[in-house]
């Protein structure tokens, strides 16, 4: 089983490009999806997130108040790494058995899609990493435009994650995202291709850049505006 790491900043548009792959065929396990999970009422991690941060971080009907939270973890670094503690071994345990699951039935090709997959140094651990970029202009954008942040708040939030350089020094294919949906379908639609088609990487000796589709020879570029 090929295992591709997803990543990207926060209003990439990574969970459609996440979407697209699923529609090719990939089992995706969504490391957000899971993260909710964890933190359902009645869970120990809700426990714990609430014995850390207080009931305060509670809605009425006694479910984690997401935004609430955020806005406080985003805004204190060592608040969000607290967090992190918490939620991280939850999420991990969750995600390897998912990806168990997804071998014992044969699956050719699994998608881990995770945000925080170069903050917490987890490239190693796959075939492949395919990162979605878009310029913080168009994450901006699409924080307050499309998700209704206030834009002190997104700029927290955009802050938070490791810079796009970074990420793009880890990727095996880098998808820009600052166009069209149509424009994103035909990029996932060629890193689809490529991973179906190529044998399990060792390595990740170049980077395949897919705006355009040529392939680039200089690992770690960074996507113009």
């Amino acid at each position: 089983m090929r295992r591709v790491g997803l990543t990207g900043g926060i209003g990439s548009g990574k969970s459609a490009v996440s979407r697209l792959l699923a529609r090719h065929g990939a089992v995706v396990v969504d490391a957000d999806l899971i993260a909710r999970d964890v933190v359902k009422p009645g869970t120990p991690g809700l426990a714990a997130v609430v014995a850390e941060f207080g009931e305060a971080v509670l809605l009425p009907d006694g479910t984690l108040d997401r935004p609430a939270l955020g806005r406080r973890v985003f805004a204190d670094p060592s608040a969000l790494a607290r967090l992190n503690a918490i939620l991280h071994p939850l999420v991990a345990e969750e995600a390897a058995r998912q990806f168990s699951a997804a071998e014992r039935a044969g699956t050719p090709v699994a998608v881990h899609d995770v945000a925080l997959l170069v903050e917490n140094g987890l490239q190693d651990l796959y075939d492949d990493v395919v990162v979605v970029a878009a310029s913080p202009e168009t994450q901006l954008d699409r924080l307050v435009r499309l998700r209704g942040m206030d834009e002190a708040d997104a700029r927290a939030r955009i802050a938070a994650q490791a810079p796009l350089a970074d990420k793009v020094a880890v990727a095996s294919y880098l998808i820009d995202n600052d166009g069209p949906l149509e424009d994103l379908a035909a990029q996932v639609e060629r890193v689809w291709l490529r991973l179906t088609a190529d044998g399990p990487a060792a390595s990740r000796p170049s980077l395949r850049r897919e705006r355009n589709g040529p392939e680039l020879s200089e690992p770690g570029r960074t996507v113009e505006g």
